[in-house]
C-alpha cells in the first residue's frame, strides 16, 4: 500500500501570491497540519536563504511548532544544508525535536546548490563535499556517544562535546540522502541511509534507481524495506483540462524563475548554479491533473517497486490536496 508525505519547499512565492511572509509561514503550518488530518504519513519542510522565491531559513522550528499540534505525521526537513551549519548545533537541534516529537523526525540533509546561500555564511561552496561528510560524520559520532568526545578534522575541531539527551529513535533519527548516480546511490546504502530520488526524472528512471538501491542494501547484508526509499513529485489536483494546463503552466513559470534567479548579472550566461530540469516523459513525471491521471502515474512507479511518495505542493497552497487526495487507501495503489 503506498504512503505519501507531504513536501513543500519553500519557493512557492509569496510575492507571487500576493501574501506577506507572516501569511506564507502560516500558511506552510496549516499544510502541513491537514497533511496530519488526512493520514498522511510525512511532513517535509525546506530550507533556503537570502533570495526571493519565499525562502524559509529555520526549517526545524517551524516543525517543532507543528510537532506540538499533531501525533502521528513524520516531521523532516528538505533539506539541512549541512555545510551552513557547525555539525554539534546540527546535532542538538534535531536530537531535541526527535525528542518533542516523540521520535518522529527523519533527518534529510544534502549541501545545497546555491552558491549565494553559502557566502554570508563564510563557508566554501567549492568545498562543500568534504565540508558536508565530515559534519555528518561529526553528527553520527555525536548521536552515537556515551562519554564526551572529541573531533580533530579537517574543518571542524573541538573537544570535550557530547548531545545530551540524545534522540529518542535508536541508534538515531533515520538520515535521508538524495543521489541520482549509481555511485552515490551505492554508497548510501553501504552506510545505511535511506534515498531521496528527484522529481525531475519518469518513472523508468527512478525505477532504475530503485532497483540499484535495493540491490546494493541486499548485498549488505540488511533487509530491503521499500519505505527506505522516498520519490518527490510535483502535486496539483484538477478537474478539467483547463485548469491542468494552467497549473502545468504554474509549475513551469516557478522552475523557469528559479533558474532565472540563479543567473549570475555580472556575467553573461553564467550560472551560480544549475537547477535541474525534467529529463524523461513529461507525461510520466509530473503529478499534476485529474485524479485518473495523477493516479495512472503513481501507477506506473508502484509497478517499478515505489512505495513512498512526497507530493510537493505546486501551487504554494493546499486547495490542490483537498480536491480529493491520495491516502494509503487510495485505489489501484
Amino acid at each position: 500500500m503506498m504512503q505519501f508525505g507531504y513536501f513543500t519547499l519553500s519557493d512557492n512565492h509569496y510575492a507571487d501570491n500576493q501574501r506577506s511572509a507572516n501569511q506564507f509561514v502560516a500558511d506552510i503550518t496549516a499544510e502541513a497540519l491537514y497533511a496530519d488530518q488526512l493520514g498522511m504519513h510525512s511532513a517535509w519542510i525546506g530550507e533556503h536563504h537570502f533570495n526571493s522565491l519565499g525562502v524559509l531559513s529555520c526549517p526545524d522550528l517551524v516543525l517543532s511548532y507543528i510537532a506540538a499540534r499533531t501525533k502521528h505525521i513524520r516531521l523532516a526537513p528538505a533539506v539541512t544544508v549541512l555545510p551552513l551549519h557547525h555539525p554539534i548545533r546540527v546535532a542538538e537541534q534535531w536530537s531535541t525535536l526527535d525528542l518533542l516529537s516523540d521520535g518522529r523526525v527523519d533527518f534529510a540533509i544534502g549541501r545545497g546548490y546555491d552558491r549565494r546561500e553559502y557566502e554570508p555564511f563564510n563557508v566554501s561552496f567549492d568545498d562543500n563535499q568534504g565540508i558536508f561528510e565530515e559534519g555528518l560524520e561529526v553528527v553520527q559520532k555525536l548521536w552515537a556517544a556515551e562519554e564526551r568526545i572529541s573531533h580533530h578534522g579537517k574543518y571542524w575541531k573541538f573537544d570535550d562535546a557530547i548531545i545530551d539527551p540524545r534522540p529518542l529513535q535508536s541508534p538515531h533519527p533515520p538520515i535521508w540522502i538524495g543521489a541520482a548516480s549509481e555511485h552515490s546511490i551505492q554508497r548510501a546504502a553501504g552506510k545505511g541511509y535511506n534515498l531521496l530520488l528527484d522529481q525531475f526524472s519518469d518513472s523508468a528512471q527512478i525505477g532504475g534507481r530503485f532497483a540499484w538501491f535495493r540491490k546494493c542494501v541486499l548485498e549488505t547484508g540488511a533487509a530491503f524495506d521499500p519505505m527506505r526509499v522516498g520519490v518527490t513529485r510535483a502535486f496539483h489536483l484538477t478537474s478539467s483540462e483547463a485548469e491542468t494546463r494552467e497549473a502545468l503552466a504554474h509549475h513551469q513559470h516557478v522552475l523557469s524563475n528559479n533558474r532565472r534567479l540563479s543567473s549570475n548579472p555580472n556575467e553573461s550566461g553564467s550560472l551560480i548554479y544549475r537547477p535541474p530540469v525534467a529529463s524523461g516523459d513529461p507525461d510520466d513525471t509530473w503529478l499534476i491533473g485529474t485524479p485518473e491521471q495523477v493516479v495512472r502515474r503513481l501507477h506506473s512507479l508502484k509497478t517499478r517497486g515505489i512505495e513512498y511518495v512526497l507530493l510537493l505542493d505546486t501551487m504554494g497552497d493546499s486547495e490542490g490536496a483537498r480536491l480529493n487526495p491520495p491516502t494509503a487507501d487510495t485505489p489501484l495503489l
